[in-house]
């Protein structure tokens, strides 16, 4: 799905040694750091690992967040916070301003939970630890609640989009599938909107792909709800539901070429040259045709001037976030540890630590290419 989605690019992190020599007083200490520093390694290079799956992922990151807790939680579960809170600083690049196109059914679950997981993991970040950060979030950074609101958001609508997938391609009721689209083109205008006071320098490629794919989605709902009109025998209304579907649509389509042609952060999908883009344009002109058809033979019903009014409501298939929390605190973390680092001493290793004026490297991140062409089934 890599030339399916728009990602920002992946934060990257200056390195941290976690050498507290001097600072770690004892052998209990000195593994807390020690692992630490390994489950640290070990998480960053999963992220451009291809082979990495969302159970070895989970796992990394759990072992490396019940271990770095030690230095935020108090161990006897007091307001008061950890005596190594302020021993480490961290430093991130900011993902604005500084396909695998044939998967298999396991595949696509991986996808909608992972998606789903993630949506989670912002919502718990945003309302549990964002407010608590040493350093206050700034305007249009990656932890501002609109930036974090759009992801939210955005991971729900892409979950989603696994599930049309494959309610199409078990050709599932036509209402269901154009209440699911109308949802979700509902989605993306919503994580749109949550970005429209950022500065377009550095959110105008990511609002272009959002709104290319609300377009698109609406382009579905109207083609299928087109489908339950004719249906139900009307005839007319189908008429116009097709042609409000291919107004969508060929917006949908300008946006793609908008979006190819705009500047800034982040991977370029390419979902104007992806088959189930382009199954949906033959979808709606066929659709459309039979429509004009059965009209012309049978129905002689005229085709109003409005478009029908989507007051579409999926009772199946919507996405929620899925309810995150840390991993528990690492058994390592006992009171003596805690009392084993002295923090009148500084660390012997200074040149360890990284220079205030040190540069974030950019994150290398995996060129994905699509094998062939394909719909996205999901087989």
């Amino acid at each position: 799905m890599t030339h399916w989605f728009h990602r920002n690019p992946l934060k990257a992190t200056a390195p941290v040694s976690f050498n507290y020599y001097g600072v770690a007083t004892t052998p209990a200490a000195t593994k807390v750091c020690n692992d630490l520093r390994l489950s640290r390694t070990r998480l960053l290079e999963l992220f451009t690992d291809t082979s990495c799956n969302p159970e070895m992922m989970k796992n990394a990151a759990d072992l490396y967040f019940s271990l770095l807790q030690g230095f935020i939680l108090s161990l006897d579960d007091s307001s008061q916070e950890c005596k190594l809170r302020y021993i480490q600083n961290f430093k991130w690049t900011d993902t604005l301003q500084g396909q695998v196109p044939s998967i298999t059914e396991d595949e696509a679950k991986d996808v909608h939970r992972s998606l789903k997981i993630a949506a989670g993991i912002f919502k718990h970040l945003k309302e549990s630890h964002i407010p608590k950060l040493i350093t206050p979030v700034e305007k249009g950074r990656d932890l501002e609640a609109r930036l974090i609101d759009s992801y939210i958001v955005q991971c729900q609508a892409e979950a989603q989009e696994v599930t049309i997938a494959r309610a199409i391609e078990l050709k599932h009721n036509p209402g269901l599938i154009a209440a699911l689209a109308y949802e979700t083109a509902n989605f993306y205008q919503k994580s749109d909107q949550t970005l429209s006071s950022l500065d377009p320098t550095y959110a105008g490629k990511w609002r272009k792909y959002l709104n290319l794919k609300s377009c698109f989605y609406m382009a579905y709902a109207y083609c299928y709800h087109g489908q339950t009109l004719l249906a139900s025998d009307k005839c007319g209304e189908a008429i116009r539901s097709l042609q409000e579907s291919e107004k969508f649509f060929a917006k949908a389509e300008a946006l793609c070429k908008e979006y190819g042609e705009t500047k800034g952060p982040g991977t370029t999908a390419k979902p104007s040259g992806h088959l189930f883009f382009r199954k949906l344009g033959n979808l709606i002109k066929n659709t459309l045709e039979k429509c004009q058809r059965e009209n012309g033979f049978i129905y002689f019903q005229k085709v109003p001037a409005e478009a029908p009014q989507l007051e579409l409501k999926a009772n199946y298939g919507l996405v929620e976030p899925v309810p995150f929390e840390f991993p528990a605190l690492n058994a390592h973390w006992t009171p003596e540890t805690v009392a084993a680092f002295d923090l009148t001493k500084r660390p012997k290793d200074d040149a360890a630590k990284p220079k205030p004026d040190e540069e974030v490297k950019p994150l290398k991140e995996p060129d994905i290419k699509p094998q062939k062409d394909s719909g996205c089934q999901i087989s």
